[in-house]
């Protein structure tokens, strides 16, 4: 009986330190300022439109993005890369 016990408590332990070691680890960060520096190579004036389209960039909406970098400015096609710039993780 006392085995078993600390065997449980012993996996306990284990599923609480892996779970809450996948819990804090940081999720991939988009490059939004990768994004935004693409766009104002582009045309876009830096602002806080050109950040919150790129933000769309991130969670993936790429449509609102484009819409947002090229209402800022942005060539379209520069717009498209930016946005799909901010999808992905910083190098």
């Amino acid at each position: 009986m006392r085995t078993s016990t600390r065997l449980a408590g012993a996996l306990t332990g284990l599923t609480l330190t892996l779970g809450g070691t996948v819990l804090a680890a940081p999720t991939a960060r988009a490059d939004i300022p990768a994004c935004t520096q693409m766009a104002e190579r582009a045309g876009a004036a830096a602002s806080d439109a050109v950040t919150a389209a790129c933000g769309r960039g991130v969670s993936g909406d790429l449509q609102t993005c484009v819409t947002g970098l090229t209402g800022a400015g942005a060539a379209g096609g520069a717009a498209t890369a930016a946005c799909r710039a901010a999808a992905h993780e910083p190098r």
